[in-house]
């Protein structure tokens, strides 16, 4: 058995492929050295359990009053936010800046098993947790037919 998961770097033309439509995306453009895009990469896992879609975000020095999560029409699940940027001094003297500011936002198309008048969401250090329920499988129903003759 292979501990990697077989949507990574494993092909399946019949899996759902929620970033199709969705590339990650950036809400606004630097506008100073002090200020970046490399929140866009904000690094988000999406895994599925027999109940749940959950997704987890690290978003490290981030407080919960500034990320939103949204669901849009056609079950799109958006997260989005800011870092603000860090106050400057006019005496400091920056010799590195590697930490990213800025705002970002991803998006996920959910599948049509995510019940989404049911989302919740919490934050414990600095890692977002979004759970999407997941509507129970119908069982098709299988009638035997008198066969006459």
């Amino acid at each position: 058995m292979s501990l990697i998961p077989s949507w990574f770097g494993g092909r399946r033309s019949d899996a759902f492929d929620p970033f199709k439509d969705f590339p990650s995306s950036s809400l606004s453009a630097p506008t100073s050295f002090r200020e970046n895009s490399a929140l866009v990469t904000t690094s988000i896992d999406w895994r599925e359990t027999p109940g749940a879609h959950v997704f987890k975000a690290d978003l490290p020095g981030i407080k919960k009053e500034e990320v939103k999560v949204e669901i849009e029409d056609d079950r799109v699940l958006q997260i989005s936010g800011e870092r603000k940027v860090d106050k400057e001094d006019k005496n400091d003297k920056w010799h590195r800046v590697e930490r990213s500011s800025g705002k970002f936002m991803r998006r996920f198309r959910l599948p049509e098993n995510a019940k989404v008048g049911q989302v919740k969401a919490s934050m414990e250090n600095g890692v977002l947790t979004v759970t999407v329920p997941k509507a129970e499988e119908k069982k098709p129903e299988v009638k035997a037919v008198d066969i006459s003759g």
